[in-house]
């Protein structure tokens, strides 16, 4: 049991404090979806870590755009001074991301009537595709945006919530 006397570190400057979504480019999904992307969100704030590049002015907000087939990620700081934007190509995520959906689908129809070592062989490559596309992230944003393999996840979750077809 932790001391209460003893006072908690401060949270780190370099974290996600606020994520949205634009519903103006982001249409709004059936209840299933629009849960998921909730539920992807929590998680993604719940835990993370996110530094701007060249920048320490955190904690910072995330707005969700797609423009133009790409991914607009449009971060802000608490005074709202100096918001950055970029743009993630969506080119080359779209293959992980079909490929995740489809043993996703497999995963889930496995449970129903499978046995045991075939839910778990499907459930190894469906954590294989999300860590490819959570690496793939990364990678893209890596002279941009500083994430950790965890955060990278959540986000991967939940670019892949804001492409789910229900």
């Amino acid at each position: 049991m932790a001391d209460p006397t003893t006072p908690s570190p401060a949270p780190s400057r370099n974290r996600l404090v606020a994520v949205t979504l634009d519903e103006g480019s982001i249409a709004r999904g059936s209840t299933n979806i629009d849960h998921e992307r909730e539920v992807a969100i929590y998680d993604l704030l719940d835990q993370n870590a996110f530094a701007v590049t060249g920048r320490d002015d955190g904690p910072y907000g995330l707005n969700l755009s797609i423009a133009d087939d790409r991914l607009v990620l449009a971060i802000s700081t608490e005074n709202a001074d100096g918001a950055v934007r970029h743009m993630l190509s969506l080119t080359s995520l779209r293959r992980v991301i079909k490929d995740y959906f489809i043993v996703c689908d497999s995963y889930y129809d496995a449970i129903r009537s499978a046995p045991p070592s075939r839910i778990q062989a499907i459930d190894m490559g469906r954590r294989a595709l999300h860590d490819e596309g959570s690496r793939l992230l990364v990678d893209r944003l890596k002279d941009k945006i500083q994430i950790d393999h965890d955060t990278a996840r959540r986000l991967f979750t939940l670019i892949c919530a804001l492409h789910w077809k229900g």
